[in-house]
């Protein structure tokens, strides 16, 4: 297991994170796993034995179940807090009947954050999250709260999932501006076979020195190699129940197909390759892999002793390109004005 620093935190964090979202099984989020105790503490074991430091959870993840789950797997292992980077989120509903149970309101953090903190029965969260964005709340009054909950120690770090360009560019203004604790990590969805992603947020990310962490790096199991184009799959896979991320199907399966051959050659899973052409992004500071069973869990976490070569990786990006899009065609046109520096004889 190698280690990659989050954004400009000066945190080490494992290039593969423990998600937790099989873990429990309320509502909804019964089709992502069900995973119940026992088998919540041998993934964690599992991944914490193989150099796995970093664990991302959510609230909303089984109505608070999972993060229940986590930490009581993290008790009973006696795993040690100062080798752990634990991550969390607060913004989604957590009731239906309770009106302010939702949403980034002062009012919801503060109380998701102790919460949070019961549940996993820890002291401090390293990475705080929020999971989304809310447009009902004024952004400066989120990041005050987030401000807030740092400098109580109840948070170390502060980060973000899914938002636009713009809405990051605007928080990182206003926590210059105010002197307050800034985002130092996305949360994004980024695979192989759909990089919208490197549009305009990792640009941004590059630029203004955020970590990344990548969900669902394998599409919702598309890209494991175990579906194919008429829809048939695994039975009581993830993606057979629950048709996400959302994904151009004919440009993915294009993808795998490329992949086939690679994996063939290194004698590895379809899902490996896509893990490795993840992990051998730059701006990449983590991937995060979830699981139901042990064996998955093993065959995402051996991705890491995959290397990609040049060729390899090349070929993954032709097939995998985005289409052009502007302003980004002219961006690249533009570049090649100040490409080469001019000569003078």
């Amino acid at each position: 297991m190698r280690y990659r620093l989050l954004g400009r935190t000066g945190l080490y964090v494992s290039e593969l994170c423990l998600g937790t979202m099989t873990f429990g099984g309320q509502g909804f989020w019964k089709v992502m796993g069900g995973l119940e105790q026992g088998a919540a503490t041998a993934l964690v074991k599992q991944a914490f034995d193989a150099g796995v430091n970093f664990i991302d959870t959510a609230n909303v993840y089984s109505l608070g179940e999972s993060e229940t789950l986590t930490g009581n797997a993290i008790k009973s292992l006696g795993l040690p807090r100062d080798e752990l980077v634990v991550a969390t989120k607060a913004t989604g509903i957590m009731s239906e009947t309770a009106v302010n149970a939702r949403g980034q309101s002062r009012y919801h953090l503060m109380n998701e954050l102790d919460a949070s903190l019961k549940r996993l029965q820890l002291d401090h969260i390293d990475l705080y999250q929020l999971h989304g964005y809310d447009p009902l709340t004024p952004l400066e009054d989120v990041l005050s709260t987030l401000n807030d909950m740092v400098r109580s120690g109840k948070v170390r770090y502060i980060g973000l999932c899914n938002m636009a360009a713009w809405q990051i560019m605007k928080g990182l203004g206003i926590s210059q501006r105010h002197q307050l604790a800034r985002f130092e990590s996305v949360q994004a969805y980024y695979t192989v076979a759909g990089r919208d992603l490197e549009r305009e947020v990792i640009p941004l990310i590059q630029d203004q020195q955020l970590g990344l962490m990548v969900w669902s790096p394998l599409a919702g199991g598309l890209l494991s190699g175990k579906f194919s184009p008429d829809g048939t799959g695994p039975q009581g896979s993830r993606r057979a129940n629950f048709d996400f991320p959302v994904i151009d199907k004919p440009r993915a399966f294009r993808v795998v197909d490329a992949m086939r051959p690679i994996a063939q050659r290194h004698e590895v899973s379809v899902a490996r390759v896509a893990l490795a052409w993840l992990l051998s992004r730059p701006q990449v500071s983590t991937v995060i892999v979830g699981a139901k069973t042990p064996a998955q869990l093993a065959d995402n976490l051996c991705a890491t002793l995959l290397e990609l070569s040049q060729d390899e990786l090349k070929e993954l990006d032709d097939v995998s390109a985005s289409p052009p899009e502007y302003p980004g065609w002219m961006l690249t046109m533009q570049g090649q004005y100040r490409a080469n520096p001019p000569v003078k004889d």
